[in-house]
């Protein structure tokens, strides 16, 4: 007897269906980029296996837990995921009207750190503890001017004048000075980078472009001659193109180079890196995971996280391209800047193609805020490609 394969509502067959059909053809779980999704998880895997080869040595001497820091990593990534679902399941064109209380949101954290509430740690006071839990909101706030400068930019009726520039501008110095005070040049950097791709992106007349270029020289120079560069930012630059000095900005950068170059094709192997495991590079959990890859996973380890990682930023353009309103390419190239933009400083200043800056390399080095905000931004992707069609 021949079996019933009546249409559903939604125009779905009933019978024998796979399980996709289960979803409604107007949902956009239809429309889920599982590719995106997989680096991500990829990564963080990655990042948590690296993180426990990078610790565990230096654990134990202390007399301490080995799995300490490894089990500080995978709860945040439980978190990220969490993140990732929420920022996946909203519709994202809802940040546009709320865009303004979550600029004021995130301008109310940064100045929460300058506050007693703020928490110092190795000179910088960049963190607000709460529990157990430690948020830097300097990362959140990347996110934050992303999405402020998309909704400024998303009006159907471009504005690309000066007006427009004077308040992206105006957006970003703000919590950029906030920021840099704490100090935190490297977040800086990526918040600028991201803004002014959004401001390409929308259309900027060049002349305004020149004039932005033009006001950042101007003002790098003021500030050094007014003493706002600290001394440690001015060694590291120092340190970059003379990396034969006593520094110890060019002795980090030596040893992070020798620490890459060691691991050749194929590595050393997890937890037999002589560079990790003696700690000849301070902090390489954070800022300098990457010389861990280099010379425990080697060459094509190192090839397998910066493809990972180049994958997510692709995927992150053709979201922008891809996506059905002006608010969505704004938000998708904002990302996207500032995925790529970690990724090439912080690649680069371990091999000593650029001087050292404190920017994590997305998903893989230590630390719960940078992770969390990585996780949403691919959130948000995967939100931009999903409604595509809805």
């Amino acid at each position: 007897m021949a079996q019933d394969t009546y249409l559903r509502p939604g125009g779905l067959p009933r019978g024998r269906v796979s399980a996709t059909t289960w979803i409604s053809a107007k949902s956009p779980l239809r429309h889920i980029d599982l590719g995106l999704f997989t680096a991500a998880v990829l990564l963080a895997a990655i990042g948590c296996v690296m993180i426990y080869s990078a610790t565990r040595s230096s654990q134990l001497v202390l007399g301490l837990d080995p799995n300490y820091y490894l089990k500080r990593q995978l709860a945040f990534v439980a978190l990220g995921l969490v993140v990732f679902v929420i920022s996946v399941l909203f519709d994202y064109r809802q940040l546009r009207s709320l865009a303004p209380m979550i600029y004021l949101g995130g301008m109310g954290l940064l100045l929460l750190v300058l506050t007693p509430i703020g928490h110092s740690q190795l000179g910088a006071q960049r963190w607000i503890t709460v529990g157990i839990l430690q948020i830097q909101p300097s990362e959140i706030m990347k996110l934050v001017i992303i999405v402020a400068l998309a909704a400024l930019w998303a009006d159907r009726t471009v504005d690309s004048g000066p007006r427009k520039v004077v308040a992206a501008v105006a957006l970003t110095a703000v919590p950029g000075a906030l920021v840099y005070i704490q100090p935190d040049l490297g977040t800086v950097l990526v918040m600028l980078f991201a803004a002014f791709t959004i401001i390409i992106v929308a259309g900027a007349e060049l002349r305004w472009l020149g004039l932005l270029i033009g006001i950042g020289a101007v003002a790098f120079f003021l500030a050094l001659q007014l003493g706002l560069v600290h001394q440690y930012q001015l060694d590291r630059v120092t340190g970059f193109f003379n990396q034969h000095s006593n520094s110890s900005s060019a002795y980090n950068l030596r040893e992070s180079k020798v620490a890459v170059s060691s691991g050749g094709l194929t590595g050393k192997g997890l937890l037999r890196g002589t560079q990790t495991n003696f700690s000849y590079v301070p902090e390489n959990q954070t800022d300098f995971i990457f010389t861990v890859v280099g010379e425990e996973t080697g060459f094509l380890g190192s090839l397998m996280v910066i493809g990972l990682l180049a994958f997510i930023v692709w995927r992150a353009l053709r979201i922008a391209v891809m996506s059905r309103d002006r608010f969505g390419t704004r938000l998708a190239a904002g990302i996207a800047a500032m995925l790529a933009f970690q990724l090439f400083i912080n690649v680069g200043m371990t091999i000593g193609i650029v001087p050292i800056v404190g920017i994590p390399l997305p998903f893989i080095s230590y630390g719960g805020s940078s992770l969390l905000t990585s996780f949403c931004g691919v959130g948000i992707l995967m939100n931009i490609h999903m409604r595509r069609f809805v």
